[in-house]
């Protein structure tokens, strides 16, 4: 396969950046009783007490709601993402090198890009903003482990839509890369729900046939592990939703990958 431009590239980033599931760093400090609204499931009130909080960590912490609460729609919702963008863009504002804040744009800005199609994303050039925020997040937050597993389904994106050869020419990408950040980022954290999930729906998105045995670990690893938010029971539900068709229903597993990627 060739490594395309124009729109197909733009879809190639959009692809990748998509891939920035909902986890992100617990490093900057959160008033207990806001974050203990996220936890719950509780999302409007956690993106209301957020707001209410005029900080860079409580606009952080409502964005992280808001695409929470659009992850968990049953259909895509472009609003509950612009939501999301509006208060990640007023959390960096407030604070520019949070990596909380820049991941849930690069976030907000992918999912977006998925449902409002290439054209209108690229003329909103969303996918650059979106590249740049995961960038501030890693420069800001090297060790983070949700931005180190993104940036592994980042690598192995671009090698899926080009090929190998063309993937490292052009973008200094490459699978090797990929599958190295993953396993960076479970010696981050290898008890976390989100990075394992994170790192089995990117497999599962790639080559479910050749990646069968490491799919199979993450997808156990995230079915093991001790969620620690709603949103992390919803991705263990997810994750079991995936075990089961992956064996031998070939067809309703490929369904839900797209699904839980984000498609409309």
């Amino acid at each position: 396969m060739r490594l395309a431009s124009g729109n197909d590239a733009m879809k190639h980033w959009a692809i990748a950046l998509l891939l920035l599931t909902l986890p992100v760093s617990a490093a900057t400090p959160v008033p207990p009783a806001l974050y203990d609204l996220y936890a719950r499931g509780r999302y409007e009130d956690a993106i209301r007490a957020g707001e209410a909080s005029h900080s860079a960590a409580g606009y952080a912490l409502a964005a992280r709601a808001a695409l929470g609460d659009a992850a968990l729609q049953g259909a895509p919702c472009l609003d509950c993402l612009k939501r999301a963008e509006t208060l990640a863009r007023a959390a960096i504002a407030a604070d520019p090198q949070l990596a909380d804040g820049q991941a849930w744009l690069a976030a907000s800005l992918g999912y977006q890009a998925r449902i409002i199609g290439l054209i209108r994303a690229r003329l909103a050039n969303m996918p650059g903003q979106a590249k740049d925020a995961l960038d501030a997040a890693i420069a800001a937050e090297p060790d983070n482990p949700y931005a180190v597993a993104a940036l592994g389904g980042w690598n192995v994106e671009v090698v899926n839509a080009g090929g190998p050869f063309l993937a490292r020419r052009l973008y200094g990408a490459t699978l090797e890369q990929g599958l190295t950040l993953f396993d960076r980022a479970v010696r981050l954290a290898p008890g976390n729900v989100a990075v394992r999930y994170q790192v089995a729906l990117t497999l599962a998105g790639f080559d479910p046939d050749s990646y069968r045995a490491r799919l199979t670990a993450e997808l156990d690893a995230t079915l093991q592990a001790a969620p620690a938010t709603a949103y992390e029971r919803a991705m263990q539900a997810r994750a079991t939703q995936l075990k089961s068709a992956l064996p031998g229903d070939r067809a309703r597993f490929d369904a839900l990958v797209r699904k839980y990627q984000g498609y409309p």
